[in-house]
């Protein structure tokens, strides 16, 4: 069978692309660029420029490609971003994911995979969320995934499409260079580009509940959240019956504080990592670290890269497009 992947050309959705390639599966990306690299794509993998927002568009990669599955990862994802535009937000992450449902439904489409986010938690107050950890999001961007969580099992009920969502922890690393993370609102990209520049990395608190005072986080490497997609697309074509309705964390299990990782970072550049301090971000909670244990039992998935792992290999991306960063 075909899918469809919204947002193929960014960095999560080129690793699951060329994954999903791999276990042979076909492929046809949507992407506006706006800010994925057609780049990221394999030769001869079908690009369709267009936004989610535009319902012909949609409808025309469908009928034109014979979509039967749909993996939706095109969304804003910045948090603090999302406090200052949340109108953007909504209309992106909402109205976006609202008119790939309805084509979806339209085209007979009969899979459906949402990208969607541990933001969904806010602050529990657990040592490892679960899934039925409740869900009280910090942020704009919490709230356009938890909604969305809603309106793709309301649309998979009303339309017999088999649904899963997954909700990512923190994401790092690359499975190449040429896949890395070219944006730098992820803590690891952050560092770099400071370090880069010859300035302090920034710590946006240091007076939190934890620890070391800063905040504590489940970092999972991109190719890790990529094989969790492949698992579950496999699962959703083997047992559509049986997967829909699943949502399952993509974490290790492991809290990494922001200190803890700047200390990595420093050992894996050779860079000075101690931090400027700076003022606390808007709708970052103290400590979020999953409890991966529903999807290696749905899935029989579970991570398999480490935290240094994951930094190296984003460092040997970051070092691609900046070689002066390199240090001899």
């Amino acid at each position: 069978m075909t899918w469809l992947i919204t947002g193929g050309a960014g960095y999560i959705g080129g690793h699951v692309v060329r994954q999903l390639l791999d276990a042979g599966e076909r492929v046809v990306v949507l992407d506006d660029l706006s800010t994925g690299d057609a780049s990221r794509l394999p030769a001869g993998v079908p690009l369709v420029e267009g936004s989610t927002l535009d319902r012909a568009v949609l409808d025309a990669a469908i009928h034109r490609h014979g979509v039967r599955g749909v993996l939706h990862f095109a969304a804003k994802k910045q948090v603090g971003e999302s406090v200052e535009q949340p109108f953007r937000y909504y209309r992106e992450n909402m109205i976006g994911l609202q008119t790939v449902l309805e084509a979806a439904a339209g085209g007979g489409v009969g899979r459906f995979l949402f990208s969607s986010s541990a933001a969904v938690y806010g602050m529990p107050d657990v040592d490892l969320v679960t899934e039925s950890t409740p869900c009280a999001p910090m942020s704009p961007y919490g709230e356009t995934k938890l909604a969305g969580e809603w309106l793709v099992a309301a649309a998979g009920r009303a339309h017999g499409i088999s649904t899963v969502a997954l909700r990512y922890f923190n994401v790092a690393g690359a499975a190449s260079p040429g896949l890395s993370d070219a944006g730098v609102s992820n803590l690891v990209p952050m560092v770099f580009e400071r370090l880069t520049a010859g300035r302090a990395p920034l710590l946006f608190g240091d007076d939190y509940p934890t620890p070391d005072g800063t905040c504590v986080r489940d970092f999972i490497h991109v190719s890790d959240v990529a094989s969790a997609h492949v698992a579950a697309v496999r699962r959703l074509a083997a047992d559509p019956a049986g997967a829909t309705g699943l949502v399952l964390n993509i974490g290790r299990g492991e809290g990494v504080s922001v200190r803890e990782m700047l200390a990595v970072i420093g050992r894996v550049t050779g860079y000075d990592t101690t931090p400027e301090p700076a003022p606390r971000r808007p709708g970052d909670p103290a400590r979020v670290v999953a409890s991966a244990g529903l999807i290696r039992r749905e899935l029989g998935w579970s991570a398999r890269h480490g935290v240094e792992e994951m930094v190296a290999s984003a460092w040997e991306g970051w070092c691609a497009r900046h070689p002066q960063a390199r240090r001899s």
